[in-house]
């Protein structure tokens, strides 16, 4: 973890003690670094000059990707700053590469360069289409990532409609973040075995098929419909959302027989047609909407309170930071003024934590070069 000014405190969690040089980039790359900051690795950012650029060092950084990391600032388009972050990487164990394929080789710090001089070291490249195929030289985002791989045609209620757009959640950190962390851990475990360290290939496609596969499959053999008309797309009544008479939403999750049974029972409705047949649907959900838009979402979250039917108000981030079992839980945190989500996963020997956001370029090389010498 790190101070708000970037200088190294105690740290905590299961992977203690690894170092990691984060190349810096956005989305996805900070995310998974993020990630492995919270569970204990020193993790330290090299931000470019124009990334350091414009920054008010007496402003607080609020930034929840910094966060328990150290940052500094190197030119890597320069022989002196290659030649730094290879003096890092022969300390580190990890290094993350989060460019186009190809960026690092020629700035001199690609994985032959790198690993030859420390052949311990895991050198994880995160790309959105891999580090081969026609597709790995082209720029792209999320939403291409989304496009691609088939998840984007799934998404949304209509299928005469726009997919819908889950913000940059599914390929940027589900698909990428995340698998960056758990090939990292998972290649940091095998050099437990063979003290070697190996070149990990991240691309978010690919963390988008894992993640979509079953779909994916359920869709080409046939058993999956247009979108908006399958159970678990907004076409099945029982899982849903509703407005409330006041402009507000509730979820409806009822899929099991014994939840959609309370759901019915709580709105004092018979089935009929039963659950299960789909040529109903449609007029349930009509049905379902005329009933909660009749009261507001408080009234409903009163009636459901305390019963098994799996229906939920849909909170607003400015609700959801306040719920009393999300900050019970500890699942999101404030720190320093600034709401983020609490370490995860848990560990009841080895706890991670949220160290505080970091401005890029905070932490003199110095200090960085010393603590790991």
């Amino acid at each position: 973890m790190t101070d708000a000014d970037g200088s190294p405190v105690a740290r905590s969690g299961p992977l203690a003690g690894v170092r990691v040089v984060e190349l810096g980039g956005i989305g996805p790359g900070p995310h998974g670094c993020a990630l492995l900051a919270d569970l204990g690795c020193d993790v330290v950012t090299v931000a470019s000059p124009a990334q350091t650029s414009g920054i008010d060092p007496s402003r607080r950084a609020t930034n929840p990707l910094s966060r328990g990391k150290r940052s500094v600032t190197i030119d890597l388009k320069t022989d002196g700053g290659a030649a730094t972050v290879l003096e890092l990487c022969d300390r580190a164990d990890v290094l993350v590469d989060p460019f186009r394929p190809g960026v690092c080789e020629r700035l001199g710090v690609g994985p032959e360069v790198v690993c030859g001089r420390n052949p311990q070291l895991v050198y994880a490249r995160l790309t959105g289409w891999g580090q081969d195929g026609p597709y790995a030289q082209q720029v792209g985002h999320d939403i291409n990532y989304l496009a691609v791989s088939g998840v984007l045609s799934m998404l949304g209620p209509d299928p005469d409609q726009p997919p819908t757009v889950p913000l940059n959640l599914l390929a940027d950190f589900a698909g990428g973040g995340m698998l960056l962390a758990l090939g990292v851990s998972a290649a940091l475990a095998e050099r437990g075995t063979s003290g070697r360290g190996q070149v990990i290939d991240v691309a978010m496609v690919d963390g988008l098929a894992a993640i979509a596969g079953p779909f994916l499959h359920a869709v080409v053999s046939g058993a999956w419909g247009p979108r908006g008309t399958n159970l678990l797309d907004g076409g099945a009544h029982f899982y849903a959302t509703y407005r409330t008479a006041d402009d507000r939403w509730m979820a409806v999750g009822a899929i099991e027989p014994q939840f959609y049974a309370s759901l019915l029972g709580v709105l004092d409705l018979e089935d009929d047609p039963p659950q299960w047949d789909r040529s109903g649907w449609p007029s349930w959900r009509v049905r379902l909407a005329s009933v909660f838009a009749s009261a507001p979402r408080a009234h409903w979250v009163e009636r459901f309170a305390g019963t098994d039917a799996c229906v939920t108000p849909v909170l607003d981030a400015h609700e959801a930071v306040a719920d009393v079992h999300l900050t019970d839980r500890e699942t999101i945190i404030d720190v320093d003024g600034v709401p983020q989500w609490g370490p995860a996963p848990r560990f009841d020997r080895t706890p991670g934590a949220a160290g505080a956001p970091v401005h890029p370029g905070a932490t003199p090389l110095a200090d960085v070069l010393d603590s790991w010498s």
